[in-house]
């Protein structure tokens, strides 16, 4: 059985540091962002804000995403973001869980 997986993006503030993520459950890994669990890099730079985020039906299509926007300008994925987000406001509250 193939679950879905999800591609995201945290940010400290709006146009600060970003960190590009993949999961296959959304709220869980936030919520470890959050207490400081989720990464050392996004623990470090206090990146707790969604500000991004796309689903994808299956995670290795997430995963090879995340591998895609990784190598992305800054100002690339600045663009992709207000393009979804153009108040860089935190969507964790916003968004569908599974």
């Amino acid at each position: 059985m193939q679950r879905h997986g999800y591609v995201y993006i945290l940010t400290n503030r709006p146009y600060g540091t970003l960190y590009t993520g993949v999961t296959g459950n959304l709220q869980l890994r936030l919520t470890m962002h959050r207490d400081g669990t989720g990464s050392a890099f996004a623990r470090t730079y206090r990146l707790t804000r969604l500000v991004y985020a796309e689903k994808h039906d299956r995670i290795a299509e997430a995963i090879h995403r995340e591998k895609v926007l990784k190598k992305w300008r800054r100002d690339w994925k600045i663009k992709l973001i207000e393009g979804q987000n153009p108040d860089w406001n935190d969507l964790a509250g916003q968004l569908p869980f599974d």
